[in-house]
């Protein structure tokens, strides 16, 4: 199986995207989206600046995990990666998107 984007709805009837790696596993998860439109715009700008180091920022939670999130140029979030259990976890996580997020395609669950 190869890496996609995936398009579904939430329980709150907003569209999401997940970044699913090959084997399945999701490496970033998207903020809703009113519009299905709004949501493929976010794939598109996943995309586009996925394979930059500069638009990734390692974070760690409350809880003490480290995370990132993807950012646009204009510094809004692409999305988010789940909590890793360290931060060279992390880096593998950031990698994957890096390798996949650029050119895996779409499936439209909804």
């Amino acid at each position: 199986m190869s890496a996609r984007y995936e398009i579904f709805r939430g329980t709150n009837q907003q569209y999401y995207f997940r970044l699913k790696a090959p084997n399945n596993e999701i490496i970033l998860q998207s903020e809703g989206y009113v519009a299905k439109s709004s949501c493929q715009n976010g794939i598109q700008s996943a995309q586009q600046h996925s394979p930059y180091d500069r638009f990734y920022v390692r974070q760690t939670s409350t809880r003490h995990e480290p995370f990132f999130v993807l950012r646009a140029a204009n510094n809004h979030v692409i999305g988010v990666s789940e909590a890793y259990s360290s931060t060279q976890a992390r880096e593998n996580g950031i990698d994957a998107v890096k390798r996949h997020g650029p050119s895996a395609g779409t499936v439209d669950l909804t």
